[in-house]
């Protein structure tokens, strides 16, 4: 069966930069309300106005010939600001809560494949993985090459085999994609499934999706990317306690299930704060932060799809 995609013909991009005064205007035609232009024109040369439009977009008719306007009368500049707040504090305790995380991932399939291979060079063992051999080693080479860690350093300055650094050196930086990468590559045996129980888990292929959404949130928060109302590529699998966890939140009940739904960020902050309780009591709850904003139910953003 041949399918036909009918592709619609590109044209020019004809639009011209605008002014700051520009800007607001633009925004103020379309419907949002500033209380001071002045303040929001300084907003604006420090946050871009292509940056909030991210934010501004949620409130706006966004059909193909549509002018953008304001579908409520009530928004105003400063709403959009503290949003954009919001969401960037809201990112910094996403990133600290993923720091411990992502440690403790490193740690323990370094120690955990080390130890019980007794190789100090076991993560370039083809035998240990079920797939992905030569990319995953393409990717771990590319960002060893790109550290600039002193401990790298001295380790090519002394020796020259193995080329690359022992586990405990080179897995301390690769990115989090490539650790997750590889962890998923690696065969199912008792290693896996032992590092998987550390996080209270039963099922490797949880702690795989788990890994994999947990980089994903992690990349977008690295690049200062919009984590609110997101929706992200990967689909986060939940296992039963932690499913009847969320039914039984009151907060989760009211706030964040109709729109997690969509954009799944309360179920991905679900995942990463349940992980993190299992290395330690004291790591900080982002979801704590959507419960005491008072944005949140000024904006309806718990309804927004």
């Amino acid at each position: 069966m041949v399918v036909s995609i009918e592709l619609t013909d590109k044209i020019d991009y004809t639009k011209k930069p605008l002014t700051l005064a520009e800007q607001v205007a633009r925004l103020k035609q379309r419907g949002l309300v500033f209380d001071d232009e002045s303040e929001a024109t300084a907003y604006l040369f420090n946050i871009s106005y292509y940056r909030l439009r991210a934010y501004t977009y949620p409130f706006q008719e966004n059909g193909e010939d549509s002018e953008h306007t304001f579908t409520r009368k009530d928004i105003h500049f400063k709403d959009i600001i503290d949003l954009y707040c919001f969401d960037r504090r809201l990112r910094s305790l996403i990133f600290n809560t993923i720091e411990k995380i992502e440690v403790a991932v490193r740690t323990k399939i370094v120690q955990v494949y080390a130890e019980s291979t007794g190789d100090s060079h076991w993560f370039n063992d083809e035998s240990l993985y079920r797939f992905g051999y030569d990319d995953l080693m393409d990717r771990i080479d590319a960002d060893v090459n790109r550290s600039n860690e002193d401990f790298i350093k001295h380790y090519n300055s002394k020796y020259d085999n193995p080329s690359m650094p022992p586990s405990w050196m080179a897995l301390e930086v690769v990115s989090f994609a490539t650790l997750s990468r590889l962890f998923q590559s690696l065969r199912l045996d008792s290693r896996k499934e032992y590092i998987t129980e550390q996080f209270g888990l039963k099922k490797v292929a949880i702690l795989e999706n788990w890994l994999h959404s947990i980089s994903n949130l992690r990349n977008c928060c690295a690049h200062h990317s919009r984590v609110w109302n997101r929706r992200f590529m990967v689909s986060v699998i939940l296992f039963i306690p932690l499913w009847i966890e969320l039914q039984s939140d009151k907060y989760a009940q009211t706030n964040c299930l109709p729109c997690c739904l969509v954009s799944r960020i309360y179920l991905i902050l679900s995942v990463q704060v349940a992980t993190s309780k299992r290395i330690s009591k004291s790591c900080s709850n982002p979801i704590a932060v959507c419960s005491t904003s008072k944005i949140w139910d000024s904006l309806s953003i718990g309804n927004l799809s």
